[in-house]
């Protein structure tokens, strides 16, 4: 990963976005990470992490809850106004 000052970033917009495309880049402002560059590739791969994992973490919850006894029908009793 590659790292650069935020005013370097800003002069240098066309230069961050290039390299983005071959790894992230790292935004520091006072010494502080405020941002990361990735190109698209990069992003997709991350959010599509992100939601397989929410399911699997969705499923296991689900899976205790039907063990513990838990049903569609009581779901409902709890859901209704």
């Amino acid at each position: 990963m590659r790292y650069i000052s935020a005013s370097e970033a800003k002069q240098r917009l066309a230069a961050v976005l290039d390299a983005a495309q071959r790894e992230p880049v790292t935004i520091r402002r006072q010494n502080r990470e405020v941002a990361v560059v990735l190109s698209p590739l990069d992003y997709r791969r991350l959010t599509a992490a992100n939601v397989v994992e929410f399911q699997r973490f969705c499923d296991r919850v689900s899976d205790a809850a039907r063990a513990r006894g838990f049903t569609e029908e009581k779901l409902d009793e709890l859901l209704a106004p």
